[in-house]
């Protein structure tokens, strides 16, 4: 049986036909991106190419959506976000737009990605790339001393990234495991740059979780490769830079959705509702020895996780999963001018809308119509109508794209477990629905269904499972619950 990427590449190919996404762009769009000589140009614009901007992303990211810099204000810090203009050279109604807004997200599976952009756009004509004038959306905050917002600003602006840097790089010296990184041509004071972020960052987090937000811990399994042929799924789990990223993005995202808002604009809105299974989180928690409130409390839930994390961070991402699982998926929310946002519950902020990401999500580029358009006066690029439509199929192709990923993500665990039929493994439970009840086990972290001995179980249970059969191509991993089961 091969084990090369061709394979897994094909899967994924056929995978993404299978859910109304399209693999392969038009001979249209390819025509207009030929078109397209350079980046767009905007002399007029601010220029803010001399602050000390960097990006901060994954190793082998080519798409760099933004760049951050801070600095001292009094006694706040400002902080500005830059994010890349995808809309100046991706027109509305364009073929290029017409492929962005069907998939209306990259796809990244385990052998190939699928961008939504054309990679000559999202990794080079649009990309934030060091060393390289752009224009931008520039999303601008003050931090005060306790870690609330202040003063907020949106504007366009001509950026330069002075350093493309690294999560796991930064990370180290964020970490205090070794020296921050100084690429060539990066500013002299790159290294106090990233510990102010990284302060900052600090402050809006503390501020996040008062009020709820949820320290969530979930493991990515990524695929690596010997040869051509799939050699292992490593999990990487979560670091200070990536914290630090999220705390900026998630900042910026509520400034734009408050800029929108109070101007009695449309925002298309990033929401996740109360959870519907807050009754079988309320017992995790009681197989923990804790107590939550019969309603759901984001702050409880919250002390809950900490606890957790402190009396057994080896098991915490497993308790994580399932929490994650019992939350509920995200979703797009049109809310018109003068209707209630339900939020974000994880989260635990009122506004929110995906802004930071243009070159990899068509929310974000919608979003990023809307400021523009508010920024220049003109009329608004969506009506009320179109807006909820959009919201709805975002919300259905992200389903269809995240079933892509996990479909070919288990592809490709199952050709890393096709020589283990019949092994042990510890399991966690991780959904219980009207399709069956599936469970993960880890070395490879890998989600599998638990075909025989599902009575009774629900998510967040601990099992001992065996392997019982694997299906490459429909990327099946089916298990039966062992005789040695430790639950």
């Amino acid at each position: 049986m091969s084990s090369g990427v061709a394979e897994l590449q094909a899967i994924a190919h056929r995978v993404m036909l299978e859910r109304d996404l399209l693999p392969d762009f038009s001979a249209a769009a390819q025509r207009e991106l030929e078109g397209l000589r350079a980046p767009a140009a905007a002399p007029a614009l601010r220029d803010l190419r001399a602050l000390a901007w960097s990006s901060i992303d994954n190793d082998d990211s080519r798409d760099l959506d933004q760049i951050e810099v801070a600095e001292r204000s009094g006694d706040a810090v400002r902080v500005r976000v830059g994010i890349a203009d995808v809309d100046a050279l991706v027109a509305a109604g364009s073929a290029i737009d017409a492929h962005a807004r069907h998939n209306t997200t990259s796809v990244y599976t385990a052998a190939q990605i699928f961008p939504m952009l054309p990679e000559r756009l999202s990794t080079d004509l649009t990309s934030l790339n060091p060393h390289q004038d752009r224009v931008a959306l520039v999303i601008e905050f003050d931090v005060q001393p306790d870690g609330s917002i202040g003063r907020s600003d949106i504007y366009r602006a001509l950026v330069r990234n002075q350093a493309q840097l690294a999560y796991a790089a930064v990370a180290v010296g964020l970490e205090g495991h070794g020296p921050l990184p100084a690429p060539a041509g990066a500013p002299a004071s790159l290294a106090e740059q990233l510990r102010l972020q990284d302060a900052v960052a600090q402050c809006l987090r503390k501020v996040r979780q008062a009020h709820g937000a949820l320290s969530l811990e979930s493991l990515e399994a990524r695929p690596v490769f010997a040869d051509g042929a799939l050699a292992d799924l490593r999990t990487e789990a979560r670091n200070r830079a990536q914290d630090l990223i999220e705390d900026f993005m998630i900042a910026a995202n509520g400034v734009t959705a408050q800029f929108l808002a109070k101007r009695g604009l449309p925002v298309l809105r990033r929401v996740l509702r109360t959870p519907k299974r807050w009754g079988r989180i309320v017992a995790l928690a009681a197989d923990h020895g804790e107590r939550l409130p019969a309603s759901p409390d984001a702050r409880a839930l919250n002390a809950f996780l900490v606890q957790r994390r402190v009396a057994d961070p080896v098991r915490f991402a497993d308790l994580s999963l399932a929490v994650i699982k019992l939350l509920g998926r995200g979703e797009y929310d049109a809310s018109l001018p003068g209707e209630q946002s339900p939020g974000h519950f994880a989260l635990a902020v009122p506004d929110y809308a995906h802004s930071t990401a243009p070159n990899r999500r068509f929310p974000d580029l919608i979003t990023q119509r809307l400021l523009k358009a508010a920024l220049d006066g003109r009329g608004q690029p969506y009506d009320a109508a179109t807006l909820q439509g959009l919201a709805a199929h975002c919300t259905t192709q992200e389903d269809n794209a995240a079933h892509v990923e996990r479909q070919v993500r288990k592809s490709a665990a199952a050709l890393l477990l096709a020589p283990r039929i019949g092994a042990r493994f510890d399991a966690l439970v991780t959904g219980v629905n009207d399709s069956g009840t599936w469970v993960r086990i880890s070395h490879p972290t890998v989600e599998g269904k638990l075909l025989r001995g599902f009575e009774h179980l629900d998510v967040g249970d601990a099992v001992r499972v065996q392997l019982l059969h694997t299906d490459v191509q429909r990327g099946f991993i089916d298990f039966a619950r062992s005789s040695g089961d430790r639950a």
